[in-house]
C-alpha cells in the first residue's frame, strides 16, 4: 500500500474581522479595537479581576475615614478596640483581595500572550512562501517574541487599572467633598491641569513607542541574515563592517527606546509633581481653615490621606494609559500579520482513484498547460505559456541557463506560486479541485539549499512521514550511504543537530533520506547531488533508478551528469520548453543543449552511460 507525505492542516486563531470601512477608520481606533479583540475571549476572567480591583479600591476608600473614626475617639473617651478592629480588618481583607488579584491577572496577561504568539505562528506557516520570504526573517520573529510581551500588561492590568483609577478617583472626590468643598476645589483644579498637559503628552509616548518597536523589528531582521550569513562574513573579512551596520541599527532602536522614555519620564514628573504641589497646597490651606475653626483636625488628616491617596489613582491612571499606549503600538504590528496572504484551507472534494499507469486514457502524473506565472505584481513572468508533460513513471529532468524557471516550475507545482493564467493538472485533475495539502500530499520535495528543521536527526529524517518504522529508515539511511554515519554521535540518531557538525552533503543526503521515507507519487529533486561526492552521487542516481520505476522523478540540474540517463530531458529558455528528448537526441539537435554541455565539460557521454 503507498504511503503518501503527511500534511498537518492547522487552523488559525480567529482573527478580527474586515468591515467595509476599516481602511477609513483611524489607525489609533483601528489598533485599539485589535487590542481589545484579543481580549474579548478572556472577558470573564477580566470581569472577575476587574472586581476584584474594585473590592480593593472600596477598601482603600474607607481605611481614611475609619482613621477619622479613630481620631474622633480620641476625644471622647471611648474605647478604641472597635475602629482599631476595623482598620485591621480592613487591611487584612485588602491583602487578601490584592494577593488574589495579582496572581489572577497575572495568569491572564500570559494566557493573551500566549494567544497572540499562537495566531501569529499559524499565520506564519499559513502564509503564503512569497508573503514570508518578502521580509525579513528577525522582524517576523521579534513580532513573536519583543511585540508580543508589550500587550501583556496593556490587554490585562491596564484595562483594569483604567476602570479602577477612575473608580477611585470619583470615589476619592467625593469622599473630599464630604469633609471639606473649598479644599475639593483646590484638589480638582490641579487635576484638571495635570489631565489637560496628560492628554498633550500622551499621543507622543505612542509614537515613539511605535518607532522604537518598528527599529527593533529592523534589529532582528539585521542580526538574523549576518548569523544566516556568517560564513560569508567571515571568508569576505567583513565582521567589522557588518558589526557597524547591526550596530547601527541598535543605536538606532536605543534612541527610538530613549526618546520613549523621555516622553514617558515627562508625563510621568507632570503627574507626580502636579500632585505633589497640590498636596502642599492643600496642607497650607487646611491648616489655615483649622486655625480658623473652620475645619476639624481629624478632617484635615482625613483629607490629606484622601490627598495622598489620590496620587494612587492618577498614577494608575497614568502608567495604564502608558501601557495601553505600548500595547497599541504592538497590536498595530501585529495586526499587520493579518494583512499576509494565506493559502486556502477549505476541505477539498473527496479524492478520486488514481488512474491505472498503464490505463487507456494515458493521463499524465502532471500536466501544465500554456501557464504563465510571474512572482509578484508587475514583475516579468517567470515562464510564459510553459506546457509540459510528466509521465506517471519514469525520470524527467529540467535543464537551462539560470533564470529559464526552472525552480518556478517547482513552485507551481507544490503551490507555493499560482499561475496567472493557464491550467495545471495532477491525474488529469485541474489544481483548482484539490486543497493545497492533498496537492502537497503526492509529492516529496528536495530543496537546493537543503535547510534542516530544528531538533534531532531523526527529527529530521522523520519530518515528513513521523509513522516511518525504524526499517524504513535503515533502508533509506543505507540508500543515501548515510547507514552507520551517525553510530559514533552520544546519543545516535537522537543527537540534536546543532550539537553536532552536519557537513553541506550529509544535510542534503538527510533530505534525501526524508525524501525517500515519504514514498511520494512524485519525487522533486532540486539540484540533488550539488553537495555530494561522486561515490555518493552514483548512489543517488541508484535511488533516483528505483524511484523511477515505481514513480515519477522531475529533476532540476545544473550539473548535467545528474540528468543524462533521463528517460526525458526538458530544455527550458526564457520561461518556455525549448526542446525535449534524450541526452543522445539533444546532442544532435538542440545548440543550446551542447552549448549547456560543453560549458560543464561533459562531451562525448553516450546516453546509456553510468554516470556515477
Amino acid at each position: 500500500m503507498e504511503q503518501e507525505c503527511s500534511t498537518r492542516r492547522m487552523v488559525a486563531a480567529p482573527s478580527p474581522p474586515e468591515t467595509p470601512t476599516a481602511a477609513a477608520e483611524p489607525d489609533g481606533r483601528r489598533r485599539l479595537r485589535i487590542l481589545l479583540e484579543l481580549v474579548r475571549p478572556h472577558r470573564r476572567t477580566l470581569g472577575t479581576g476587574l472586581l476584584l480591583g474594585l473590592a480593593g479600591t472600596g477598601l482603600s476608600l474607607a481605611t481614611p475615614m475609619v482613621t477619622k473614626w479613630v481620631l474622633d475617639t480620641l476625644g471622647t473617651g471611648e474605647s478604641l478596640a472597635r475602629p482599631v478592629g476595623w482598620l485591621l480588618a480592613l487591611f487584612a481583607v485588602g491583602s487578601v483581595v490584592g494577593y488574589a488579584q495579582w496572581v489572577l491577572m497575572g495568569t491572564l496577561a500570559e494566557r493573551i500572550v500566549l494567544d497572540a504568539r499562537e495566531s501569529l505562528v499559524r499565520r506564519y506557516l499559513r502564509a503564503t512562501v512569497a508573503a514570508v520570504t518578502g521580509r525579513p526573517t528577525g522582524e517576523l520573529v521579534t513580532r513573536v517574541t519583543s511585540d508580543t510581551v508589550l500587550l501583556r500588561e496593556a490587554t490585562s492590568s491596564s484595562i483594569v487599572g483604567l476602570v479602577n483609577g477612575v473608580v477611585a478617583l470619583v470615589g476619592t472626590l467625593v469622599l473630599m467633598g464630604v469633609l471639606d468643598r473649598v479644599l475639593l476645589g483646590t484638589t480638582i483644579a490641579a487635576i484638571v491641569v495635570v489631565g489637560a498637559l496628560m492628554a498633550v503628552l500622551l499621543p507622543g509616548i505612542g509614537a515613539a513607542e511605535r518607532a522604537s518597536q518598528e527599529a527593533l523589528g529592523t534589529l532582528g531582521g539585521t542580526l538574523e541574515g549576518s548569523l544566516r550569513a556568517v560564513r560569508t562574513v567571515k571568508s569576505s573579512r567583513a565582521e567589522d563592517r557588518q558589526a557597524a551596520t547591526v550596530l547601527g541599527a541598535a543605536r538606532e532602536a536605543r534612541d527610538h527606546a530613549v526618546r520613549a522614555v523621555r516622553t514617558a519620564a515627562v508625563a510621568w514628573s507632570v503627574s507626580w509633581g502636579g500632585i505633589q504641589l497640590a498636596i502642599i497646597v492643600i496642607l497650607g490651606l487646611g491648616a489655615w481653615r483649622v486655625g480658623q475653626g473652620e475645619l476639624a483636625v481629624s478632617s484635615l488628616v482625613a483629607f490629606l490621606l484622601y490627598a495622598f491617596n489620590i496620587v494612587g489613582p492618577i498614577t494608575d491612571l497614568t502608567q495604564s494609559l502608558t501601557q495601553l499606549q505600548s500595547g497599541i503600538a504592538a497590536a498595530g504590528r501585529i495586526s499587520e500579520v493579518a494583512a499576509m496572504d494565506v493559502e486556502p484551507q477549505a476541505a477539498s472534494a473527496p479524492v478520486p482513484a488514481r488512474p491505472a499507469p498503464d490505463g487507456p486514457d494515458g493521463v499524465h502524473v502532471i500536466e501544465l498547460r500554456d501557464v504563465t506565472a510571474a512572482y509578484g505584481p508587475g514583475l516579468p513572468p517567470a515562464v510564459r505559456e510553459l506546457s509540459l508533460t510528466v509521465p506517471r513513471h519514469g525520470h524527467t529532468a529540467l535543464v537551462g541557463p539560470s533564470g529559464a524557471g526552472k525552480t518556478t516550475v517547482f513552485s507551481l507545482l507544490l503551490r507555493f506560486l499560482e499561475p496567472q493564467s493557464g491550467q495545471l493538472l495532477l491525474d488529469g485533475r485541474p489544481y483548482a479541485g484539490w486543497s493545497h495539502a492533498d496537492v502537497r500530499s503526492r509529492f516529496a520535495y528536495v530543496e537546493q539549499e537543503t535547510p534542516v528543521v530544528p531538533g534531532t536527526i531523526r527529527d529530521n529524517l522523520l519530518f515528513s512521514n513521523p509513522a516511518a518504522t525504524d526499517e524504513e529508515l535503515r533502508r533509506a539511511l543505507a540508500a543515501v550511504r548515510l547507514d552507520g554515519a551517525f553510530d559514533a554521535l552520544p546519543d545516535g540518531l537522537d543527537t540534536r543537530l546543532t550539537e553536532t557538525s552536519v557537513s553541506g552533503g550529509q544535510r542534503q543526503r538527510i533530505a534525501l533520506a526524508r525524501a525517500l521515507l515519504c514514498r511520494p507519487q512524485v519525487m522533486l529533486l532540486d539540484e540533488a547531488t550539488a553537495q555530494v561526492d561522486g561515490l555518493t552521487e552514483a548512489a543517488v542516481h541508484d535511488a533516483i533508478r528505483v524511484l523511477a520505476t515505481t514513480g515519477a522523478v522531475v529533476t532540476v540540474a545544473h550539473r548535467l551528469s545528474t540528468v543524462v540517463d533521463a528517460d526525458t530531458i526538458l530544455v527550458l529558455e526564457d520561461g518556455r520548453v525549448r526542446a525535449r528528448g534524450t541526452h543522445a537526441e539533444l546532442l544532435a539537435s538542440d545548440q543550446l543543449y551542447r552549448d549547456l554541455v560543453e560549458a560543464l565539460r561533459i562531451t562525448d557521454v553516450p546516453a546509456d552511460a553510468d554516470v556515477g
